[in-house]
């Protein structure tokens, strides 16, 4: 019987309490392409994906393991880490590598993706072989039944988050909140802050978690 004392399985990318977002220290200034968004007091590290600027999150200490410490806030995703594991294709739970000998396994809700397109956008990272089901277990939206989608080909598409502007008086301030990605290279990426990075999946497979587990055993 495990220990009671062992820490409960929590994804990587999961935002913890006290890891709040930054104070905002925006400002919109000319660049030679057109209006661009900028922190007050920037740093290289703000744009750590094709020069897009990234949403500030804190960062609460790490464990022996490397892991995140504190409450988590099941419903956020870091957006560093998120964008992390996103870039590097690495486990959204564990951080480790996700690749497998027949590609990557990204999860989606059951009801949120129609496998017969022949590419999705997703803003979830990978999982690991180890673990696809904790992931499918612990992330509510997945419903313990996740859509597994196998994928070979799983380029950088773009990023979701909040677009500014500014208003009459030359303040920043929102402008658009859009509910889907936007593609590098959309005219509002200059002005937009982003908090996840989207990746596009092609040549995929779609199957449930056993279907998957199966694919794997064949190919080890």
């Amino acid at each position: 019987m495990p220990s009671t004392s062992e820490p409960r399985l929590i994804p990587y990318i999961t935002q913890r309490k006290g890891e709040e977002a930054a104070p905002d220290n925006l400002m919109i200034c000319l660049h030679v392409s057109g209006p661009r968004l900028y922190y007050r007091d920037e740093d290289p590290r703000d744009r750590p994906v094709r020069d897009v600027l990234w949403a500030r999150c804190g960062f609460n200490p790490a464990d022996r393991h490397g892991m995140p410490t504190g409450e988590p806030q099941w419903k956020l995703m870091h957006p560093y880490r998120q964008m992390m594991t996103m870039r590097t294709l690495r486990c959204q739970v564990c951080a480790g590598p996700a690749r497998t000998p027949l590609g990557f396994i990204f999860l989606a809700g059951p009801k949120d993706e129609d496998p017969t397109q022949s590419t999705i956008c997703t803003n979830q990272p990978p999982v690991c072989p180890k673990h696809a089901r904790a992931a499918a277990a612990l992330c509510p939206h997945l419903e313990k039944n996740p859509l597994v989608l196998l994928a070979r080909s799983a380029p950088l598409h773009g990023v979701h988050g909040v677009v500014y502007g500014l208003n009459t008086d030359n303040e920043v301030h929102v402008v658009a909140q859009p509910d889907y990605p936007l593609p590098f290279g959309h005219p509002d990426i200059p002005t937009l802050l982003a908090s996840q990075l989207i990746r596009r999946l092609s040549s995929f497979q779609a199957m449930n978690l056993d279907e998957l587990q199966r694919e794997l055993s064949a190919a080890a």
